[in-house]
């Protein structure tokens, strides 16, 4: 059973981040904003979450820089908007 969740979360990420790359290509989504970033970050994590149950080294360590990507798209999001505001 633990695996059918695993897969499960796992597929769930997997949408989340082929979604927000197909947005982008279809020009209905800017990778400089928030949505964009966090739909990666979200995909990501599940994908993570998944990967320690049905773990795959390759695909951990993918999932690690994809994570450290959008965080960097989220910080530079944060201080472009701060320094906006001012």
């Amino acid at each position: 059973m633990q695996h059918y969740l695993a897969d499960a979360v796992g597929m769930c990420g997997t949408l989340l981040v082929v979604g927000a790359f197909l947005l982008l290509q279809l020009e209905r989504i800017d990778p400089k904003q928030l949505p964009y970033n966090l739909l990666n970050l979200t995909g990501a994590v599940l994908l993570l979450i998944s990967l320690c149950i049905n773990f795959n080294l390759a695909s951990f360590v993918i999932e690690l820089f994809w994570i450290g990507a959008s965080l960097v798209g989220l910080y530079r999001y944060r201080f472009r908007t701060t320094e906006s505001l001012a």
